[in-house]
């Protein structure tokens, strides 16, 4: 149907036109209320956000002490994660006396973060806290 018929069944019924696939051709509209046509935009973008940030965050969990096989492992799995497009935290777990040398932590963790082949950027910077050093990384 032509616009200017679309234009005037809508205002009989009291309702609005809202165009939904402009680039179709012919293009795609609605006879719908724009309050309940925005109403359900934003209910589907909050549930695309909820699903999205759901599986977003994984954890790594590594000790100082780590044998290097176990650390490549860890790698390994870390770049499968970026690859994926999830944010990773990586928790340098530290036990005893290791938890007041954090100068000798830190380097550790550069060096675990140096063993990683796939390009990331730090989302969230090394944190100490009550039982280690947190690190977030993501994809570049």
């Amino acid at each position: 149907m032509s616009k200017e018929e679309a234009l005037k069944l809508a205002s009989e019924q009291g309702l609005d036109l809202i165009e939904i696939v402009p680039s179709a051709n012919p293009p795609v509209a609605k006879i719908i209320s724009f309050d309940k046509f925005r109403y359900q935009q934003e209910k589907e973008e909050k549930k695309q956000r909820v699903r999205q940030g759901r599986e977003e965050l994984k954890q790594v969990r590594i000790t100082p002490r780590s044998a290097e096989n176990d650390l490549k492992i860890k790698v390994k799995k870390i770049e499968e994660f970026l690859a994926q497009g999830h944010k990773v935290e990586i928790v340098l777990m530290l036990k005893g006396r290791e938890k007041y040398n954090r100068q000798w932590a830190n380097e550790k963790l550069t060096e675990f973060l140096e063993m990683i082949e796939t390009e990331y950027k730090i989302t969230m910077p090394a944190k100490e806290g009550g039982r280690g050093i947190v690190i977030q990384i993501s994809k570049k």
